[in-house]
């Protein structure tokens, strides 16, 4: 076998990161302005290498939002195929805390879910309307350019 110039470490690498779509009682969910970009998406970040996914998920939330959530269930995997990132999605449920902003956030609202295609890129609000289906079903799986779906995907009808 011939030795090739590319060594394993060279390789192409996935980054994993965490969302929640924190859903209050009332049906609004919560989102955060981001402060790098002015983009309006659900809370979220990488996911730590020790750390589980729904560890990942309650600290991100608390970071960006300052919200303690209970994590419920995985509501879809979306890549990213421009930048290599696989996203994990995640409905919560809001245990309390008191909402502010961060160094990653410039707004913290909770939203109506009429709202959210109004406010978010589609890439972002089909994670927020994946997760307010309220049947079981299994995780949404999609993929993106970051901007736009891709493969004639359509988004979800709130």
């Amino acid at each position: 076998m011939a030795m090739t110039d590319t060594a394993p470490d060279a390789l192409p690498l996935h980054s994993v990161s965490v969302a929640g779509v924190v859903v209050r009682e009332d049906g609004r969910v919560l989102a955060i302005r981001r402060a790098d970009n002015g983009t309006w998406e659900p809370p979220g970040g990488v996911l730590e290498l020790a750390e589980a996914p729904e560890e990942g998920v309650r600290r991100e939330v608390f970071e960006e939002t300052g919200i303690k959530v209970r994590v419920e269930r995985l509501t879809g995997v979306y890549k990213n195929v421009a930048r290599g990132i696989v996203a994990l999605v995640f409905r919560c449920r809001p245990e309390g805390g008191v909402e502010h902003l961060s160094d990653e956030s410039i707004g913290v609202d909770w939203l109506l879910p009429a709202e959210v295609s109004e406010r978010m890129a589609e890439v972002y609000a089909v994670r927020m309307l994946d997760a307010l289906r309220v049947d079981d079903a299994a995780p949404s799986i999609r993929t993106h350019d970051g901007r736009r779906l891709l493969g004639g995907q359509a988004p979800a009808i709130g």
